[in-house]
């Protein structure tokens, strides 16, 4: 935040512009989400890695805007779509307004972030941000097909993982890099960078449903198992699974047979597996694997403050497990 303050104030007023719209619900809804969206890390991305290839233009402030709009159109889409009435504490969109507004309103920040690409005119931006939006939409379609599977391998989840969070994050990074028109060995390093880091912060974050209190995460523990996720560390634990304790996960994932009407007995008895194979400690060093990874693919870079507070980036990511 120190070193892209002043760039972050410029995109959140350039968010803030685009947001405007004659229909006033457009805005009214739009900035209900906004609002609660964390720390802007993904447009935070798209302006350290234009410094850190040391841009000194403007695009890349409508560029982090555009990021942020794609970001927040799949959140409305997913809240939908996951039957969700809590974002980070707060009442989601769609449990406010309903399902239809949230959709349309998804449509519009897409559309928005379309417009900010073409302003943009370079085609190789709007390919690569293209590309991540059928990614992330392939991404979610997948994970449709996989919920409730206690068949979902490893593989299966980390293909979820990289299209629907990790392209996202990879498309912040490389877009940074493309602004300066750097080479095609830096823009791949940070592609790498974003991925990578993507990945870890997703098991990062499917970890602490199986471990934060409330108050971290904005939602109650055990979202993910209730809604039959099979997120890595349930997936660690089938693959380690008896007979008896596939037959658990069968009924509780798949079947969503709950022996009582919150499923808190079961929920209590699955991290009593999640503790018996080892499967958080696993997800944290997966966590890792994917941080280390992140974190090697900046040492092209020259040291600089930007490259440290990068690499811290992945630490505070991977860091919120424990």
């Amino acid at each position: 935040m120190d070193l892209v303050g002043e760039d972050l104030k410029r995109v959140n007023q350039a968010i803030l512009d685009r947001m405007h719209s004659p229909i006033a619900l457009i805005p009214q809804l739009a900035g209900h989400i906004i609002a609660a969206g964390g720390k802007r890390l993904r447009p935070l991305l798209t302006l350290g890695a234009a410094k850190l290839v040391g841009y000194e233009g403007e695009r890349h402030i409508q560029l982090a805007a555009c990021i942020e709009f794609l970001h927040t159109a799949t959140l409305l889409h997913d809240d939908v779509v996951d039957e969700s009435d809590k974002r980070r504490g707060r009442d989601t969109a769609n449990a406010v307004w309903g399902n239809k507004p949230s959709v349309l309103v998804g449509d519009f920040l897409f559309a928005r972030a379309f417009e900010l690409m073409v302003e943009d005119g370079s085609l190789e931006v709007m390919g690569i941000l293209a590309r991540a939006s059928a990614v992330i939409s392939e991404g979610e379609i997948h994970q449709l097909l996989t919920a409730n599977n206690i068949e979902t391998t490893e593989a299966d989840y980390l293909e979820v993982v990289g299209a629907k969070t990790a392209a996202l994050f990879a498309a912040a990074t490389r877009i940074g890099g493309v602004a300066a028109d750097r080479p095609r060995e830096e823009l791949d390093a940070l592609d790498a960078y974003g991925r990578n880091l993507g990945i870890a912060f997703q098991i990062a974050d499917d970890f602490l449903d199986y471990s934060a209190r409330e108050a971290d995460l904005g939602k109650s523990i055990g979202d993910d198992f209730r809604d039959g996720k099979l997120t890595l560390p349930v997936i660690h634990a089938i693959a380690a699974a008896n007979d008896e304790e596939r037959a658990f996960w069968t009924r509780v994932l798949e079947e969503q047979a709950f022996s009582d009407p919150h499923g808190d007995a079961d929920f209590t008895h699955a991290m009593t597996l999640l503790s018996k194979h080892g499967s958080l400690e696993a997800t944290v060093r997966r966590a890792h694997d994917f941080a280390e990874a992140a974190r090697r693919s900046l040492d092209m870079f020259p040291d600089s403050p930007v490259k440290t507070v990068l690499t811290e980036v992945v630490d505070f990511s991977v860091a919120r497990a424990y």
